[in-house]
């Protein structure tokens, strides 16, 4: 390993040295504890005796070879301090760990398993002028066994797989696999950042899910938590007896969720960090990485008025700028609800180098306006419109995720004005909406079939809901909309080009009716919607002839209208609560 490289922040495999890796007929253990009085080895291989691990290097580093030690041997440091005391922990380098309360780290060899992915592989970009329809999904509560436990991840994999296809999203978004001790955290407070979680089987067994997908032509993506760890002493937290990795002050070391900031000017936690998102990239094949809570990192402690953390800047730039490098057709996606700029310009023209940011202001304007009852829509009809005039500032992201289907939200489906009857047709308006809007698209499982229970991490989604036909026909729906979107260009191709959209109709207040358009090279696509609770007539101007894609209304997905009534644009008959797609092919636009 390069040692001024990993001292000063500049390197990306940091874990191809530290951890565990065979030599030989063994493996060799190395940790970085370069405060520690001394380092003790205890494993299964050793009958979970204490071993002196060895100074190497200029003496901030222990290593240990073990002959007798195999794979899925249990093993950890136990870290003497200066004082005399000790901590033992989990190797925070290490590629697997056991099942929680246990602490241990598990040794794996990254080797065992053979990717058939080539194709996918060369063929895989970052998705800028290609549809981009992410399913955001919980591993351990997509679905459950019968008794309640886990599927593994080679276990889950044809199922999830067969649905996703089935349902029309071509990228699966997993909320952090990296180990973590609190189920309640969701994997957002780590203490294995380089393990994939033992919930759920071994390192092998999550590589052959990623590669199943991508065999299916489904790309995948994982949280990344770069921000904070979880306090477990076992974790990261005074790794050596010191603050190595953490903030010496509880003012800014502290984060909001009660765990620990990593101190992103030293160059160990920088090299710890992107050695991390890249191992995922390039040792599990994952296609991108979601960065949580990125304003954590670019203010102190997220806080604007508190002003920008410069080290943290140039720790996000670095990092994406050489991820980039390595892998230029990854995905690279910022959760970042602040108005920080250019977070998605290249870092070489200023930017922070992410390919595309979550819009929060898109969802929280869109989902507050269905939140309104019909006769208050009017005063908030540029609730919709105001998305538009700041877009094309970044490469935006839509998502409807996780965070809005949990801690007293209320799901999606809940979330729209009224009673249960009428939240389906506003549903189906809204996401007709949202794909005909520019971005990409992300929502969260169970969105799809109109879950109205809150998602609790420690349960299956509500599968049995598809048996009432309000929630079959709304499904049936969302894959007739995915369809529609994975399929027609206009959609997607022109998402950050501003003659990629344009308004037909965006001051109709009082009837609460809008009209867009979308355009690409060689297609067009018209839709019109009305969001008051009356029926409205409408003439869609500079339409002269066209034939319905999608009527949300239609009654397969639930509504009144037969799919076989003809849609005059010039008297145009909208449903409460519906909206109507034109065919592209079949649009004359007047000059």
């Amino acid at each position: 390993m390069d040692l001024y490289g990993f001292y000063t922040g500049t390197i990306f495999n940091a874990y191809e040295y530290l951890g565990v890796h065979r030599q030989g007929e063994g493996f060799i253990f190395r940790v970085f504890a370069p405060n520690a009085e001394r380092v003790t080895l205890i494993g299964d291989f050793n009958g979970m005796n204490e071993y002196q691990m060895n100074r190497v290097n200029d003496g901030s580093f222990h290593e240990l070879y073990i002959g007798n030690a195999e794979p899925g041997m249990r093993y950890y440091f136990r870290i003497y301090n200066k004082s005399g005391g000790y901590t033992d922990h989990c190797d925070i380098y290490g590629c697997g760990m056991e099942l929680r309360p246990g602490f241990k780290s598990v040794i794996r060899d990254l080797n065992d398993y053979k990717f058939h992915d080539d194709e996918w592989l060369r063929h895989r970009t970052d998705c800028r002028s290609k549809p981009l329809n992410i399913y955001e999904m919980h591993m351990g509560s997509w679905r459950r066994k019968p008794d309640g436990s886990w599927y593994s991840y080679d276990e889950i994999a044809d199922e999830l797989i067969s649905y996703v296809k089935e349902t029309g999203y071509n990228y699966i978004e997993f909320l952090p696999l990296s180990e973590h001790p609190c189920d309640e955290s969701w994997g957002y407070q780590n203490t294995g950042f380089f393990a994939p979680t033992s919930r759920y089987g071994t390192a092998s067994q999550l590589m052959q899910l990623i590669d199943k997908c991508h065999q299916n032509n489904i790309g995948v993506i994982m949280d990344f938590v770069p921000v904070h760890f979880a306090v477990d002493s076992y974790g990261i937290g005074m790794y050596d007896g010191t603050v190595l990795y953490e903030y010496p002050h509880v003012d800014v070391g502290v984060s909001e969720w009660g765990s620990s900031n990593f101190m992103h000017s030293r160059g160990e936690v920088r090299s710890f960090l992107q050695s991390c998102a890249y191992y995922w990239l390039k040792e599990f094949h994952f296609d991108g990485i979601r960065m949580d809570a990125v304003s954590r990192i670019i203010y102190w402690q997220g806080d604007e008025a508190r002003g920008v953390n410069g080290c943290g800047v140039d720790f996000v730039k670095f990092m994406n700028e050489g991820i980039k490098e390595r892998m230029p057709d990854c995905i690279l996606i910022a959760e970042d609800s602040t108005n920080y700029p250019n977070v998605t310009k290249p870092v070489a023209e200023g930017g922070l180098g992410f390919d595309y940011k979550w819009d929060m202001g898109f969802m929280n304007d869109t989902l507050n306006y269905f939140r309104t009852a019909p006769e208050y829509r009017t005063e908030n009809y540029h609730k919709l419109t105001f998305s538009m005039m700041y877009y094309y500032n970044e490469n935006y992201l839509l998502p409807f995720s996780h965070d809005e289907n949990v801690h007293g939200k209320a799901t999606i489906m809940q979330k729209m004005s009224g009673e249960y009857e009428d939240k389906f047709p506003q549903a189906r308006a809204m996401y007709l909406y949202m794909y005909m809007h520019p971005g990409k698209k992300l929502n969260f499982m169970g969105s799809e079939i109109g879950q109205l229970r809150e998602w609790d991490e420690k349960r299956g989604q509500d599968w049995d809901i598809l048996r009432y036909p309000k929630h079959d026909g709304f499904f049936v729906f969302m894959k007739e909309l995915n369809r529609i979107y994975l399929g027609c260009r206009a959609m997607y191709e022109g998402d950050y080009s501003a003659d990629g959209f344009s308004w037909i109709d965006c001051d109709n207040t009082e009837n609460c009716i809008y009209a867009l358009e979308r355009r690409s090279k060689k297609e067009r696509l018209a839709a019109v919607f009305n969001f008051s609770d009356t029926e409205k007539e409408y003439v869609l101007e500079g339409v002269k002839e066209a034939e319905v894609v999608l009527h949300t209304d239609w009654k397969r997905f639930g509504g009144e209208t037969a799919e076989n009534t003809r849609v005059c644009t010039d008297n145009i008959l909208l449903p409460r609560f519906s909206g109507v797609l034109f065919k592209e092919s079949l649009i004359n636009y007047s000059s």
